[in-house]
């Protein structure tokens, strides 16, 4: 992500947390708060350190950060993150669901609307 693009997401209010070993970055994970519910954003894990559990330390450590619901908005063509996200309780919307979702809390253009895709925690209130 370049440097603006990043620093306007921290003025937008997401805060970034990151795992590391001995100095390495090994993922980093964003969160928003967004009055009723929150987002998960800019979640990545680097390539080295993939299936070593580092995505779902992260996820935990956010998820304990709040009691609102979570929502999570991905690709639909990120079948690696959709599974990754249901392996860790999350669950996808309907699509009516998600396009309200995606126009609420994200801003992205509506092409990237009708190719994404939005995954709830357990306690996401519809």
């Amino acid at each position: 992500m370049p440097f603006e693009e990043l620093m306007k997401e921290i003025e937008n209010g997401v805060v970034f947390w990151c795992l590391e070993d001995d100095g390495q970055l090994l993922g980093v994970m964003g969160i928003q708060d967004k009055g009723e519910d929150t987002l998960i954003r800019h979640a990545y894990v680097w390539t080295r350190a993939q299936k070593l559990g580092i995505g779902t330390k992260l996820l935990q450590y956010l998820e304990s950060l709040t009691e609102k619901p979570i929502l999570i908005g991905t690709w639909a063509t990120a079948l690696w993150a959709i599974s990754f996200y249901e392996k860790n309780g999350y669950t996808l919307v309907s699509e009516e669901e998600k396009n309200c979702l995606l126009r609420k809390y994200w801003s992205i253009p509506e092409r990237q609307v009708e190719t994404s895709v939005v995954l709830e925690n357990q306690t996401w209130n519809k």
